[in-house]
């Protein structure tokens, strides 16, 4: 495997590997691009097969950062960090906070917090040995859980859909397939409901999936079967890469929006099978900016109500990446992907006519 290449392809700036001998913590971290600020992105724990996986993804979804906080209109950019382990037998306070001071080591340039089976809990612990972990609990003055506002985003980015799909937003009585019902799937379901849609659900988690069924009354089916679930909207929020060549077949749905990064197992090509078959994609990284906005307010000082207006554009931002793309009869993600490189191009024109001689 060659790093630098890697690095090249996709414009990356830097790739650390840290490593402890003590508690045998091992971690990457990539910054994608940091034109528009300091970078930001979650960090996730994953039990990979191989370094060059754990590599893999830390690339993908660092660049996916840039994107997501260049469409979102906000001044940080892209980065990620993976911690290579098993989250259910590894984790413990020596082990989080050697991961926070090679936070702490980086100064400020990367801000961090909590992804995939990382807890605010975990970045409470995390927080003792650096200023730059932010996501923690509530109680330690932290804006708390983003599962709550990114779902409000979903929603709102659902109703932009419809009315370019269907030309107008209310989506009462529209039937929607939810895969996966955890930080953003859960609350999403009570905006489904008080918008009148009829739910199919899933997640491997079957007690939740019963107790939630129990409180919002929808069906349910076995994970495999979501996707062949008659539906207007297929909705992901649980992991990426579910859209390929075995599940896009699959699919019974006009519409494609949920909070899962990374659904397009491969860009270019499955999004070109999903518009083939039909199917409108609304690119990942904006429907799902409201957790990303939640977060980088609160590095500036979190101020909710500000919060929730900006994560309302997600509806007007969504309409224009569909215009785009009709208009120039391109992918609605190429069309997202054109405006965050044209913001990331702007800005950086701007910074050097503005650098001191």
């Amino acid at each position: 495997m060659d790093i630098f290449e890697l690095m090249r392809k996709d414009g990356h700036e830097q790739i650390i590997f840290n490593y402890d001998k003590e508690t045998g913590l091992k971690a990457i971290i990539a910054i994608h691009n940091s034109t528009l600020g300091q970078t930001f992105g979650g960090t996730r724990m994953v039990n990979y097969a191989s370094m060059e996986e754990a590599l893999r993804d830390a690339i993908r979804l660092s660049k996916a950062m840039t994107y997501k906080c260049a469409t979102a209109d906000e001044d940080k950019g892209g980065a990620k960090a993976v911690i290579w382990g098993d989250p259910k037998k590894d984790k413990n306070e020596a082990f989080l906070r050697a991961f926070g001071r090679f936070i702490d080591m980086l100064n400020g340039r990367f801000v961090t917090g909590a992804d995939l089976n990382v807890t605010a809990m975990d970045g409470s612990v995390m927080g003792r040995e650096s200023k730059f972990i932010v996501a923690k609990p509530k109680e330690e003055g932290s804006s708390g859980s983003t599962g709550p506002i990114t779902a409000f985003g979903i929603y709102k980015g659902l109703k932009a859909c419809a009315r370019f799909l269907w030309k107008t937003e209310n989506l009462e009585s529209k039937r929607i397939a939810v895969q996966g019902l955890g930080a953003v799937g859960e609350p999403l379901l009570g905006y489904l409901k008080e918008g009148g849609l009829k739910i199919v659900a899933t997640d491997v988690n079957e007690e939740t999936l019963q107790r939630l069924k129990k409180e919002y009354r929808f069906k349910t089916v076995k994970p495999h079967a979501i996707y062949e679930a008659e539906c207007d909207i297929f909705c992901p929020c649980a992991t990426g890469g579910i859209l390929n060549d075995q599940t896009i077949p699959k699919l019974k749905c006009k519409l494609v929006a949920g909070s899962a990064n990374n659904q397009l197992e491969d860009e270019e090509r499955h999004g070109r099978m999903l518009h083939e078959r039909g199917i409108l994609y609304a690119p990942d990284y904006i429907i799902n900016a409201g957790g990303v906005i939640q977060v980088i307010d609160e590095i500036q000082g979190y101020n909710p109500d500000r919060v929730r207006m900006k994560t309302e554009r997600i509806y007007d931002r969504l309409l224009q990446i569909f215009q785009i793309a009709k208009k120039e009869g391109i992918l609605p993600l190429e069309a997202a992907n054109r405006y965050a490189e044209s913001r990331i191009q702007e800005i950086s024109k701007i910074k050097r006519l503005h650098v001191p001689k």
